[in-house]
């Protein structure tokens, strides 16, 4: 390896990116399902996740309070339901 070289990101799969997260791989694919996760690479036939992009996905629900509304949210891992027009 070249002196210097920075290091690849180190990638994960699901169930080591669910440990990351504090949630089962279940979840995780529940939520590659319904396109509410974090985002993910398939290298081959397997499903990796960079460490950043997870770190990513989680801080988009970072609140300092029960009445922060927060940056974004973090979606719960089910369909996402249509919005009615009205």
């Amino acid at each position: 390896m070249f002196e210097g070289a920075p290091l690849p990101p180190r990638l994960l799969r699901t169930n080591e990116a669910g440990r990351f997260l504090g949630l089962s791989g279940r979840t995780l694919e529940k939520h590659r399902t319904y396109g509410t996760g974090p985002t993910y690479r398939k290298i081959g036939g397997r499903v990796v996740y960079v460490i950043d992009d997870l770190q990513s996905w989680a801080d988009r629900g970072a609140k300092s309070s029960t009445s922060d509304p927060g940056n974004g949210r973090v979606l719960p891992a089910r369909p996402r339901q249509p919005r009615a027009f009205g």
